[in-house]
């Protein structure tokens, strides 16, 4: 990207590789302090939780190479999330490739095959040719919490398997895509990214994948980003399934937000957080449906939209032409209105 743009993608250039106590599930909340704790007790756990996520990783990220042309023509990250050797990466890192290798920390190294790329989410899933593989667990991304911990593997200027650790300081993020589209619902982290860390896992305490590492603000001091698990994951089904990634349109531009907490408290709704719509194009599905900015987008299909992947998952596939029933909770006069719509989306 040109060097006026702040975003620093994790792309090296050149870059040459180099039984667990893990709880099943991650709440997102520490364990409270009990009387008598020092600094140092506190300090050990830590290190435990961090140390523990990273060797459960070790068997599942790879330094990813390419070459184009006959050449090494730059380097990033990878990690194994199927047991018959499929792994997710950035689209950024592969894209042009001729060839593509990718070594782990065991020493093994086996040549790759692109199955597919997406540049509008910055996601690429790759195959590798020969071997074994062992897949890392992929976790939730809706469940996160901003402060919970967050570790990053990957091969950071081509030193192979470094790990780095923080919190999640923000949900929801926008951020310009590789293709030049905004990626949306990206995670915030200040997790140490560095060139190379491209396409490596994000992690939380428990060891799963929570997000897929991108990119990161080269003249700020921890500010980094992942595209969402959930995202990553519908993407790469796609990619695996179809080559490509299949999509609809409704026509509104927007982001996650939290719903106003009367309207939740009082509806019993499952959901605390939802589309916001910010810009409706004229002439689109939506705005013949009668949606309108300010409008929130709480459900489809009858389940709930409390992130941006759970409606691409309706956007998905064959949804081009088929009749889409959204829930739209719109503010009018003080009062909350819910509307029931129907909108056909359209081929993007």
């Amino acid at each position: 990207m040109a060097s006026a743009n702040p975003l620093q993608w994790q792309h090296g250039q050149g870059e040459r590789p180099g039984s667990s106590d893990l709880p099943r599930r991650n709440t997102g909340l520490a364990a409270p302090v009990s009387e008598g704790q020092t600094d140092d007790d506190l300090l050990d756990a830590y290190s435990r939780t961090v140390s523990q996520v990273a060797r459960r990783a070790r068997p599942s990220v790879a330094h990813v190479t390419v070459r184009k042309d006959g050449r090494e023509a730059g380097a990033g990250s990878g990690f194994v999330f199927t047991p018959d050797g499929f792994l997710l990466t950035n689209a950024h890192v592969v894209h042009g490739a001729r060839e593509i290798h990718a070594a782990f920390a065991d020493g093994a190294e086996y040549g790759a095959r692109l199955i597919g790329e997406d540049a509008d989410t910055d996601t690429a899933v790759l195959r590798l040719e020969g071997g074994s593989s062992v897949a890392l667990p992929l976790g939730d991304a809706r469940r996160l919490r901003p402060g919970q911990i967050a570790v990053a593997v990957g091969s950071p200027l081509g030193f192979g398997f470094t790990v780095t650790a923080g919190i999640v300081s923000a949900l929801g993020r926008s951020l310009p895509g590789f293709g030049g589209r905004l990626i949306e619902d990206v995670i915030q982290t200040d997790a140490a990214l560095n060139p190379g860390n491209s396409g490596g896992p994000l992690l939380d305490s428990a060891g799963q994948a929570i997000g897929v590492n991108t990119a990161a603000i080269a003249s700020a001091h921890g500010l980094a980003f992942a595209v969402s698990i959930n995202t990553a994951q519908w993407v790469a089904m796609e990619l695996m399934r179809h080559g490509r990634v299949r999509r609809a349109s409704l026509g509104v531009a927007g982001g996650i937000a939290p719903l106003p907490r009367r309207w939740v408290r009082e509806n019993d709704w499952p959901a605390s957080t939802a589309m916001r719509v910010q810009q409706v194009i004229p002439g689109s599905p939506a705005a013949g449906a009668g949606l309108r900015a300010g409008d929130w987008i709480i459900g489809a299909q009858g389940e709930p939209v409390s992130q941006l992947s759970d409606l691409m998952h309706w956007l998905g596939g064959n949804a081009a032409g088929q009749v889409l029933p959204l829930k739209i909770l719109r503010p009018r006069a003080g009062v909350l209105e819910v509307l029931h719509v129907l909108v056909t989306p359209t081929v993007r």
